[in-house]
């Protein structure tokens, strides 16, 4: 088990790894904002829904006034991250760091700040941030983890135990790349489309039995994206595709995160997610007209504002 974890960046994931963490292990919060810090050392964090938790944690906006942690879960969005890594450089000298972000390219982020052993992460878990002192807990699935470069399997193993002890999913992978493009390919079919039509993610998206129906486009995109990973050597953990349909049909809409970003005018996670199979395409020189296309039409939301 893990003593003292240190969780950077608590919006939705951040929070529900915050909460249930804080049941087994020492947990610490390393903010953006002073008054997200004061409101968490002032009330603590609550989690409903799946779980009713109410812990414990120490926040602050400063690394140096934070206890040092074994492992450090970094759980900003892309727009975050290169912020979040400029506050941390040079601190947690003892400690590896895992990340949990959408899409590809976090852990080199990461690497550029600093020599820490690296877990690479990917999370199905969601919810709903109502505040910063609360987060409801709404979908129940795993966070994959696996070794970053020369990080030892044991590590990995250690934090995926940890995790479980709290109450959540977790596995470890020795090669996380399957799962990795898997959660890619699924998030590069879904989020966009979400964030382009409004609709959070429901039966529309897995629909084909008409012409105009949504699911053609869905597809359409996990077919580029499989097409992808073939050509990058990866052999995908699940089938994005049934991965789409079994969500569609877990019989209550999610509310996928790059629409919430639109909704409230922030900038996506488009780089990371869709920017990713479309350098990957142009690396591989695999043709990729839908996600080039979406990946235009969602810069060019963010330009509206």
């Amino acid at each position: 088990m893990i003593g003292r974890i240190c969780i950077v960046g608590a919006g939705v994931i951040g929070s529900l790894l915050a909460g249930h963490l804080a049941q087994v292990s020492q947990v610490s919060v390393l903010t953006r904002r002073q008054e997200h810090a004061d409101a968490l050392n002032r009330e603590g964090l609550r989690v409903s829904g799946k779980s009713e938790l109410q812990a414990r944690v120490v926040a602050s906006t400063d690394p140096a006034e934070l206890p040092p942690p074994e492992v450090a879960i970094v759980a900003t969005k892309a727009a975050g991250l290169r912020g979040a890594m400029q506050t941390l450089e040079g601190h947690f000298p003892e400690a590896a760091l895992a990340t949990v972000l959408n899409g590809l390219g976090a852990e080199e982020i990461v690497r550029e700040h600093g020599d820490w052993p690296i877990v690479s992460g990917v999370t199905f878990m969601s919810g709903t941030r109502h505040a910063d002192t609360h987060v409801e807990y709404i979908l129940d699935t795993e966070t994959w983890l696996g070794p970053y470069g020369d990080t030892p399997f044991e590590l990995v193993e250690e934090l995926a135990d940890t995790i479980v002890a709290s109450g959540l999913l977790a596995v470890a992978l020795p090669d996380l790349r399957p799962a990795q493009w898997s959660k890619l390919l699924f998030n590069a079919a879904v989020n966009p489309v979400a964030a382009l039509t409004g609709l959070p993610h429901d039966p529309h998206f897995a629909a084909e039995a008409e012409p105009d129906e949504l699911g053609h486009l869905v597809h359409g995109l996990v077919d580029e994206g499989k097409a992808v990973a073939a050509a990058a050597g990866v052999e995908l953990h699940d089938d994005p595709w049934e991965m789409n349909v079994l969500a569609t049909r877990r019989g209550s809409a999610h509310y996928p995160s790059m629409l919430e970003d639109v909704d409230a005018h922030r900038q996506t996670e488009i780089d990371l997610i869709t920017g990713a199979v479309v350098r990957e395409a142009e690396r591989h020189d695999v043709p990729v007209p839908l996600h080039t296309a979406l990946l235009a039409l969602v810069k060019g939301k963010e330009a509206s504002w």
